[in-house]
């Protein structure tokens, strides 16, 4: 998507539908995204194995796809992680910077009513980290993945399973 017109008004959350994991799988593959996340992307297969059968496929996960201006723009997911329910979301780059992401971030934690709810945002990515404080997540240590240091971030205190 070229134009920069997209009002945020115009930000939708609606259920994946099979078709929206192509273009989840390209915005997972954009070098910029992976360079950013730290993220490792997965082969073809991979991916639509995984969504199909760990997202799409467990009942606890709350998973949306983002629509600007009726345009596939990223996902967004809540998933239990042990006792802890995470948030995760992937925009496409052309999505980024315009308000986008902040708007379906509010329509999603307005649907997920598990508090607390984590993040763990790669600790460069500080647009994803800005992003998340913006809507009351408070820093509460690092964490590691790899030989990545991520922020660990929560929102609420109230636990919700």
């Amino acid at each position: 998507m070229s134009d920069d017109s997209v009002d945020t008004a115009d930000v939708s959350l609606r259920e994946v539908l099979d078709a929206d994991l192509e273009a989840f799988l390209v915005y997972e593959h954009d070098p910029e995204a992976l360079r950013r996340s730290r993220f490792t992307p997965r082969p073809r297969d991979a991916f639509m194995k995984h969504w199909r059968t760990s997202v799409l496929g467990d009942e606890t996960c709350l998973v949306r796809t983002v629509l600007a201006g009726g345009e596939v723009a990223g996902s967004i997911v809540s998933w239990w992680e042990g006792e802890r329910r995470f948030l995760g979301y992937w925009l496409g780059r052309p999505y980024w910077g315009r308000g986008i992401g902040t708007r379906a971030l509010a329509l999603f934690l307005a649907a997920e009513p598990t508090r607390p709810l984590y993040a763990d945002p790669f600790h460069a990515n500080t647009a994803s980290v800005r992003l998340l404080e913006h809507h009351g997540f408070q820093r509460t240590g690092t964490v590691r993945h790899g030989d990545d240091e991520h922020v660990l971030l929560v929102l609420g205190a109230q636990s919700g399973r």
